[in-house]
């Protein structure tokens, strides 16, 4: 990796912005996980990148979010401008926040649908005076610092979601509210509830309403959904940890590490062992 130019600006080691440019494409060979909500705007460039075990290719001027926990791998990429943001939950919660911003479960947390947000011309002129502030009021290091630089990084978050929701269908519709919290108790929950009915009673719904409204908006079975994500964990945990099957098993809420190969081998056709052994090659 040839760097031309970096920047990088540090809050306290909760929250950072960093500016970068490359020479030449840049390549990583091992998968990398998150540990801090991350957000990472390509300004000029191209590339592949993996995300939780699925390739998103892009061209110029896109936004990616990543979530704690993810693994991300760059497969290919040629930027010449980029930037990127981190934080920790103690400087921003957004599921404090998600009532004002709106931004949990569609821009972080969202870990089945296309990552990319692709701003339009003046989106970019507005996401660019607010990353200028946010350099500045780095700079500064005057009082009131926390309140500022978390002020810009909410106005930056929001701005995001009103791209998203502009070039997505992101419906307000009780269909979709209802998926969306699904989502987000499944995110919360997949290692202890493991059956529809166990959310069902969570969100004071049948069962069978859930999976209507699932039909409604065309998505997964929610069956589908809760497996889906447990088998992400596992795929995570093979990768990114020396854990044996048998610890992973347990982890994810499965006593029969026996029963848990079975139910990984007939979502993805492969024993734990050899997925692991074949991601890694």
């Amino acid at each position: 990796m040839a760097v031309q130019d970096i920047s990088t600006y540090i809050y306290k080691d909760i929250f950072s912005l960093s500016e970068i440019k490359f020479e030449k494409a840049c390549v990583f060979k091992k998968p990398n996980q998150v540990d801090a909500y991350s957000i990472y705007w390509i300004k000029e460039g191209k590339g592949t990148y993996n995300i939780d075990f699925k390739s998103y290719s892009f061209t110029d001027n896109v936004l990616f979010f990543l979530s704690p926990g993810q693994v991300f791998q760059v497969d290919s990429e040629k930027i010449k401008a980029a930037y990127k943001l981190t934080f920790i939950r103690d400087f921003y919660c957004i599921q404090t926040h998600d009532k004002e911003v709106a931004c949990n479960g569609v821009l972080f947390n969202n870990v089945y649908e296309t990552p990319f947000v692709k701003p339009c011309e003046s989106d970019t002129k507005k996401l660019d005076f607010i990353l200028e502030s946010l350099i500045d009021e780095f700079k500064r290091n005057e009082t009131a610092q926390y309140d500022m630089l978390q002020s810009y990084l909410k106005q930056f978050i929001i701005h995001s979601v009103r791209v998203k929701k502009e070039h997505h269908i992101i419906k307000n519709d009780e269909e979709t509210k209802l998926f969306k919290d699904f989502s987000l108790l499944v995110n919360q929950n997949f290692k202890t509830l493991h059956s529809v009915t166990d959310y069902a009673n969570r969100l004071g719904v049948s069962p069978k309403s859930i999976t209507k409204h699932f039909q409604k908006i065309g998505t997964q079975t929610p069956s589908d959904f809760i497996k889906n994500r447990i088998i992400l964990e596992a795929k995570r945990q093979l990768i990114y940890t020396d854990d044996s099957v048998k610890e992973i098993a347990y982890d994810i809420g499965f006593n029969d590490s026996a029963y848990f190969t079975r139910f990984f081998k007939k979502a993805t056709l492969k024993s734990p062992l050899q997925f692991k052994k074949d991601y890694k090659k």
